[in-house]
């Protein structure tokens, strides 16, 4: 039996979920949620077994008005950061890629702050 759950979204993310909805021919919007977060579930198992030492890429998307927060991260975790590389994209957002060598229990520390910044729009941890 599954369990229902209520969600509140705007309007701009609800246009977002029909537009893939139908690019990707899903039945509906609970279709489009679901595989979300089976991707998402999916992810974060991967990023729990990571052990060692590893080198990886980490990409974030955010808002200009982050920046304060991506510096503080920068600093605190100056000792896995190989390099960080900014771009601004326009419309008041920004990129950064870092490129992360270090233990992966301290990588998992980093990975952790973005995911609850509302001001972080997207957040992608890349291993090789």
């Amino acid at each position: 039996m599954a369990t229902i759950i209520s969600i509140s979204l705007n309007d701009k993310i609800l246009e977002e979920i029909d537009r893939i909805k139908d690019e990707m021919g899903f039945s509906g919007r609970s279709e489009v949620l679901r595989a979300g977060i089976r991707s998402m579930v999916s992810e974060a198992q991967n990023n729990e077994k990571l052990t060692g030492r590893i080198k990886c890429v980490l990409l974030i998307v955010h808002k200009e008005e982050a920046e304060e927060s991506i510096n503080e991260m920068t600093h605190s975790f100056e000792d896995i950061i190989n390099t960080q590389v900014h771009s601004n994209l326009g419309e008041h957002k920004c990129l950064e890629i870092f490129v992360l060598d270090g233990n992966a229990e301290r990588i998992k520390e980093l990975i952790k702050l973005p995911q609850v910044n509302k001001k972080i729009d997207y957040m992608k941890l890349v291993v090789p």
